[in-house]
């Protein structure tokens, strides 16, 4: 494999004395190495994503994504005093059903972004993909999914989800009728039913948006969304934990 990157490449073939003929080649081959460049980077991608998906995470170690599907990613832990502005949360309005329960998992999840956020520079992380551009600390679906599955995780460790467990993630379109977007799942365990527990369509810190996962499938989008609005962007916070 060349260590050359696409880029690269292409400005050396500028520099090279090549007939018409030869830079037709040449472009195909510059084409099949940005296609192979494109697809080693999404394999590796998909590594980080499969293996922090699989991690059994602990307030005392966890990974995190962000950058759009994984680029980038953080080990990063929890004090026992951010943790507790969780239990309160579940404490404070303490759920007497799984609809109670939901309701809590949604605004955990946007606590938990907060506190994040602050550690690794994404308390700027605004709604949606298309709006990531140059910015820095940005999340795409993956990103919100993977982390979404790891909150929730955590929350059942801790005892605190009791009518919920965590299933794999989702993704809806496949470019079939839109653009592919992921979530996290949460199962019922007395009902059965399935929800979404999708939170890219908020900024970051927001509650997570959570709906029966055939509402989500059928391309749901909530109305107040900012997804697609004109707006200013945010800026990040200093991240506070570099490790």
């Amino acid at each position: 494999m060349s260590c050359q990157t696409p880029r690269s490449l292409f400005r050396l073939s500028t520099l090279l004395p090549f007939s018409p003929l030869h830079i037709g080649k040449v472009a195909i081959i510059l084409f099949a190495l940005l296609i192979l460049a494109t697809v080693n980077q999404a394999h590796a991608a998909l590594t980080d994503m499969s293996r922090i998906y699989r991690q059994t995470p602990s307030l005392a170690d966890f990974e995190v994504c962000f950058g759009g599907g994984c680029a980038e990613t953080r080990r990063i832990d929890l004090t026992d005093t951010e943790w507790q502005k969780i239990i309160q949360l579940f404490e404070t309005n303490a759920p007497t059903d799984a609809a109670q329960e939901r309701a809590a998992i949604a605004q955990a999840i946007g606590l938990l972004e907060t506190i994040v956020g602050e550690k690794i520079g994404t308390s700027g992380d605004l709604a949606g993909t298309f709006y990531k551009g140059s910015l820095p600390g940005q999340l795409d679906c993956n990103d919100e999914a993977i982390n979404s599955t790891t909150y929730i995780r955590l929350m059942r460790q801790g005892g605190l989800v009791q009518w919920h467990v965590d299933e794999d993630t989702r993704t809806r379109s496949y470019f079939l009728m839109g653009w592919p977007h992921s979530t996290a799942v949460i199962r019922d365990t007395h009902s059965g039913e399935r929800f979404a527990v999708d939170s890219w369509f908020y900024d970051n810190g927001a509650p997570a948006t959570i709906v029966p996962f055939a509402t989500w499938k059928s391309g749901y989008h909530p109305a107040d969304s900012p997804i697609g609005k004109t707006r200013k962007p945010k800026k990040p916070s200093r991240s506070k934990d570099l490790n």
